[in-house]
């Protein structure tokens, strides 16, 4: 039997460290927490984590400069806590690499079904894909995906770290090459909700992919924006099994 998913709350408000660690320990998972970046870099060798929830807002170091910390640490899912009010550090977040937010004042279910969906999709059990017979590899453009391991290979062969996150995109944008998604069609597969009129969320994971396949943001010839409707993979995919 695995062990229950160990997650790390990194918040400076004891009163929601407190409530989150009682409320996910009764769903079943493991959790560690800390007041500041400090205790987060002390714990972080500690144990082996599955994914962290990190406030934006914190005296001292912010949570964009520990989000940029444990990048380079490795790429554990990250879920960040941020108020309404601070949408450009959201963005930065997301640029970083964070997997999902969730704006406060929040419900602890709300954020537990974000935790979920984010474990799903970093476990590969996302459910985003259509349901046939993985390919051993899938190739556009020269590029290569591996899905069985989750591993993305350049031209050259070399491979190109991803993020849970952009790894379900690319994969949803392969999977439905030359058809155009819609920002509403991709937040909703991703995240399950519908993307608010200032939610620049899956335009910051489009820019971020982009740049991780040197697809040029200003001329892009792989992943290309529709005026008003979407993006779409503008590439031939062939499947081998």
């Amino acid at each position: 039997m695995e062990p229950a998913p160990h997650i790390l709350i990194v918040d400076d408000d004891r009163e929601i460290r407190d409530l989150l660690s009682k409320f996910l320990e009764k769903q079943g998972f493991r959790i560690s927490a800390a007041r500041d970046g400090r205790e987060a870099r002390r714990l972080w060798p500690l144990g082996r984590y599955h994914l962290v929830v990190l406030d934006l807002m914190m005296p001292g170091e912010s949570g964009l400069d520990v989000a940029r910390w444990l990048r380079g640490q490795s790429d554990v899912p990250i879920v960040m806590l941020t108020a309404m009010s601070e949408e450009t550090d959201r963005i930065v977040g997301l640029e970083l690499g964070a997997d999902d937010y969730v704006a406060k004042p929040f419900n602890p279910r709300e954020l537990l079904a974000r935790i979920r969906a984010v474990l799903r999709r970093a476990s590969g059990e996302g459910g985003t894909t259509p349901k046939e017979p993985p390919a051993k590899a899938i190739r556009f453009s020269g590029w290569e995906l591996e899905p069985a391991r989750r591993r993305l290979l350049n031209p050259e062969g070399v491979e190109v770290p991803l993020t849970g996150g952009e790894y379900e995109l690319l994969m949803l944008l392969v999977d439905r090459a030359n058809r155009v998604l819609t920002r509403d069609m991709l937040m909703d597969l991703l995240r399950g909700r519908q993307a608010g009129p200032f939610d620049r969320a899956i335009d910051v994971a489009v820019s971020r992919l982009r740049r991780k396949l040197e697809d040029d943001g200003r001329n892009p010839n792989l992943i290309k924006t529709v005026r008003g409707g979407g993006y779409v993979l503008a590439a031939t995919v062939e499947r081998t099994g």
